[in-house]
């Protein structure tokens, strides 16, 4: 029997990034349709509008930063940390692969003085010590997450910070496995993959939960099914059965249907360990290129 380190944790992380056919998503290998991704996502949005629920992770988060602190972000995206860690911090520098997203927060912040912005992929990204450094949901499209978060590690004085919104599954989509049996597109990919990785590492690493709640508003009940269906593996199913499985979950009133689902988020974090171990791991490196895949 296989001990806790001998297990290929990321192998299993890698093979979560595959579709359900068992292919690579081409935005997982594809910069531009990334960058497209993101360009739009930004386009919809109100100038520095961000997530509720992230303010409750920030709470978690600012624990860790004085304001003599200069902190490394990952991945800012639409500025949901970068926004107030900009506000407590020494300095603020913003890693990500999308022009778009640093373009985004310049213009937010352009009266700031304390935010520095570096264009690169997190794996290339060329970057000095920070006292603290931060990625939030932005891990998605790392494939070697050994080597990320060593990078991390390697990069941090203080602290490392990962937070990851979790599970469980919207609730409905339970009641259509169970009950009606369908196959859905469960999560593959999850924070605890990476808490055993950094066990991996030898970095024991605190992991809190925090309990979330998002409610989710649609005018019409074709709206709710057409949203409240995507993670049905199989593009066959009864609506009626997706009616029936949200019925218990679903308030209707005079403003539409209003869907309410509680999930986690994850927040790991460690202090640096600076000499991290590989003792009892055996990990094979394919010899082929992640454009590849």
């Amino acid at each position: 029997m296989k001990g806790p380190l001998t297990i290929d944790f990321e192998s299993s992380w890698q093979e979560g990034m595959h579709d359900w056919h068992g292919n690579m998503p081409e935005r997982m290998k594809d910069d531009s349709l990334e960058e497209a991704f993101w360009r739009q996502s930004i386009e919809r949005k109100v100038i520095r509008q961000t997530d509720a629920h992230a303010e409750q992770i920030f709470e978690i988060i600012q624990s860790y930063i004085s304001c003599e602190d200069e902190v490394l972000e990952i991945g800012p995206g639409w500025g949901n940390y970068t926004f107030p860690m900009q506000a407590i911090a020494k300095k603020v520098t913003c890693v990500d692969s999308s022009e778009a997203v640093l373009d985004y927060l310049k213009m937010c912040l352009e009266d700031t003085q304390n935010v520095r912005y570096i264009h690169a992929k997190w794996e290339d990204a060329q970057v000095e010590e920070h006292d603290i450094v931060v990625g939030v949901n932005c891990f998605y499209r790392m494939y070697y997450m050994l080597d990320a978060l060593k990078k991390m590690n390697a990069v941090a004085k203080k602290r490392a910070i990962i937070g990851m919104t979790t599970g469980p599954i919207q609730p409905h989509y339970e009641v259509l496995n169970k009950r009606f049996g369908y196959d859905i597109k469960y999560p593959r990919r999850d924070y605890i993959q990476i808490v055993n990785m950094l066990y991996q590492l030898g970095i024991f690493a605190d992991c809190q939960m925090l309990p979330l709640e998002r409610t989710y508003h649609y005018e019409t009940k074709e709206q709710l099914i057409t949203a409240q269906s995507k993670k049905i593996l199989s593009d066959q199913f009864d609506r009626l059965h997706v009616e029936q499985s949200l019925e218990p979950f679903v308030l209707e009133d005079e403003g539409g249907f209003h869907y309410t689902h509680n999930f986690y988020a994850a927040i790991i974090s460690w202090k640096p360990v600076r000499e991290v171990s590989h003792d009892n791991m055996e990990f094979t490196r394919h010899a082929k290129t992640f454009a590849n895949l």
